[in-house]
């Protein structure tokens, strides 16, 4: 299944191929997410990313040995998480066209949630440790 998303000044419009009609969403509650967005990203999985209007507006930011961080250098929209080692992207879902049926599933590093808020969805919850135990175990 083919989505589109754009950023806010229109800069910048991704094609998006999603594995499937419904989509799983994931909060990351880590200090970089909440750093870099004011509060936690909520994400779709993974999809891949098919297609870029204008690939010179967008920086990628490398925000640790193994990830990068795709913002728009105009309008500071937000883009993708890249995960290098899995060259797997995870896009937010308020950067993706309405329509999509997306089920929140799983909340990651848990243990580094705030207690300032909270989601009333029941989801499988993952601390950190658990979240890079799991990526280890599928290299």
């Amino acid at each position: 299944m083919i989505t589109k998303g754009k950023c806010l000044c229109g800069s910048v419009e991704l094609e998006i191929e999603l594995a499937s009609p419904e989509t799983e969403m994931a909060a990351c509650h880590c200090s970089m997410c909440r750093n870099w967005l004011g509060g936690p990203m909520l994400a779709i999985d993974s999809g891949t990313l098919k297609g870029v209007n204008d690939e010179s507006s967008i920086t990628r930011f490398q925000s640790s040995e193994w990830a990068e961080r795709g913002f728009c250098n105009k309008c500071g929209t937000s883009l993708f998480y890249y995960l290098k080692p899995a060259d797997q992207y995870h896009f937010p879902v308020g950067l993706l066209e309405e329509g999509l049926q997306i089920k929140f599933s799983h909340q990651i590093f848990i243990d580094e949630k705030p207690e300032y808020y909270s989601f009333s969805n029941e989801t499988q919850n993952m601390t950190g440790a658990e979240v890079f135990a799991h990526f280890e175990s599928e290299q």
